[in-house]
């Protein structure tokens, strides 16, 4: 029987902590609506479930992509995947929203040290003429993840309520963190001269906290000054960065590289438009269209289903083609998809819900992969961390920035009525509103990911 090598290990590892993370997200929103009636939560606290979990991801993510390349990528991805299973428990036995809400945010600091190494160790083993198709199946990965997610979280929901839906989890963390500690051999480096640079993570940190923090307490005083404080903290950090001698990223690299910027753009703004998708639909198709949990999580599993098929093969033609052609039109079917929903109204039917995510999924499918091979392509190989953390950062802002605004429209339009009780017209107008949202945000990715130009990979 033939021996997998190393870089077969590698994929195998990283693509199942690819699997679970994304099932784990997409599975609790599917339980929120039963969560939220067991712990008597308001609209405004559920809407900081997703949030605050993107907002430990977010903060940590560039912090993680650098620790990684200094002390080892495995480890870090090791201690993510243990703190991710020792968070899924804890919110397991919560017995208030309050709790889970903070225990999310930890979860989300797992995540960032997860999803910023699980791409850098695979650039790190797969030859360059492979790595296209390798990426395109860690993308499918996450993508199956989030495909089962929705329907397993519906399901598992129905059958033994929320709790099991964070108990599930917990023996696939036990089997994969055993997995890589025997079967995982070697370490992975990157730039290990440096020293860690605390000043810029704490100003990173204090950016994405005061964002979220200012966004959701808009149009108040408060939310103002929160997000002018955020927007010095954004512009401190850049000036720091681009003066230290230990950064937690080389600014220098979105000067050398239109390409490696604007990848980074546009998977900013198509995860924008694309995070909250899960959490509104998840609350239409229960709240207002009174489906059942599983209903809802097997009508919701159509868009990742279709990335998850259509991503693989999107990364072979990102090794032969141009990305940004494949991309850009992945980005344009992704908007065709959101213009389905915002047609969206109390009385449509719920095979439309189903037919605009399989136009979001093929299209989503269709930009993930290459714009992700871009972004790895387009740095020196020392810095594959730094650059997975970035690829990941651009995501995690995106859907950070994607979620608050959400957040924002439910402080506004439901604030704290019980979810359960809000009107349905309300929970409608606030629904309507984020996809139209979510629709310009798309648009920009398309000028973004057009405007990129040829690609020139760096060995």
């Amino acid at each position: 029987m033939k021996t997998l090598s190393s870089a077969h290990i590698a994929l195998i590892a990283v693509c199942c902590g690819y699997l679970i993370a994304p099932m784990g997200l997409a599975a609790v929103n599917v339980a929120i609506p039963a969560l939220a009636a067991d712990l008597g939560a308001t609209a405004s606290e559920v809407g900081w479930l997703p949030t605050l979990y993107m907002l430990g991801s977010v903060a940590f993510m560039l912090p993680c992509g650098k620790l990684a390349d200094r002390v080892g990528r495995k480890k870090v991805y090791t201690a993510g995947l243990i703190l991710n299973l020792l968070t899924t428990a804890l919110c397991a036995m919560a017995n208030s929203v309050e709790s889970i809400i903070f225990w999310r945010f930890v979860q989300g600091i797992a995540a960032s040290m997860i999803f910023a190494t699980g791409i850098a160790i695979v650039s790190s083993v797969t030859p360059f003429d492979r790595r296209g198709k390798a990426l395109g199946i860690v993308a499918s990965c996450v993508y199956i993840g989030l495909t089962a997610a929705p329907a397993m979280g519906g399901f598992v929901t129905d059958l033994m309520g929320w709790r099991a839906v964070f108990y599930i989890q917990i023996p696939l963390l036990s089997v994969l963190i055993g997995f890589v500690l025997i079967k995982l051999k070697g370490e992975w480096k990157g730039d290990t001269e440096s020293g860690f640079d605390w000043f810029g993570s704490l100003l990173f940190m204090a950016f994405s906290g005061a964002l979220v923090f200012g966004l959701a307490r808009l149009p108040q005083v408060e939310g103002w000054l929160y997000c002018i404080g955020s927007l010095i903290a954004l512009c401190l950090f850049i000036f720091h960065q681009d003066r230290s001698r230990k950064p937690l990223i080389r600014l220098s690299l979105f000067r050398e590289s239109r390409v490696f910027s604007l990848s980074l753009s546009a998977a900013f703004f198509m995860y924008a438009s694309n995070f909250a998708v899960v959490f509104l639909l998840s609350l239409y198709l229960q709240y207002i269209k009174g489906l059942s949990p599983s209903e809802a999580g097997t009508i919701l599993l159509v868009q990742a289903l279709c990335m998850a098929i259509v991503a693989p093969v999107a990364g072979v033609l990102a090794d032969r083609f141009q990305a940004r052609i494949i991309a850009s039109a992945g980005c344009i079917l992704v908007a065709i998809g959101f213009v389905l929903l915002t047609l969206l109204d109390q009385a449509s039917p719920a095979s439309s819900v189903v037919i605009a995510l399989l136009v979001i999924g093929i299209g989503f499918g269709l930009f993930s992969t290459p714009n992700n091979s871009a972004i790895m392509g387009a740095v020196r190989q020392a810095e594959t961390g730094v650059a997975s953390a970035s690829m990941n950062l651009a995501r995690t802002i995106g859907n950070l920035l994607g979620m608050s605004l959400v957040n924002f429209l439910i402080n506004r339009l439901l604030g704290d009525i019980p979810l359960e009780a809000a009107p349905q017209a309300q929970l409608m107008v606030t629904i309507e509103n984020a996809m139209m949202l979510s629709l310009v945000l798309v648009v920009f990715g398309i000028v973004v990911s057009i405007a990129r130009g040829r690609e020139s990979h760096t060995g």
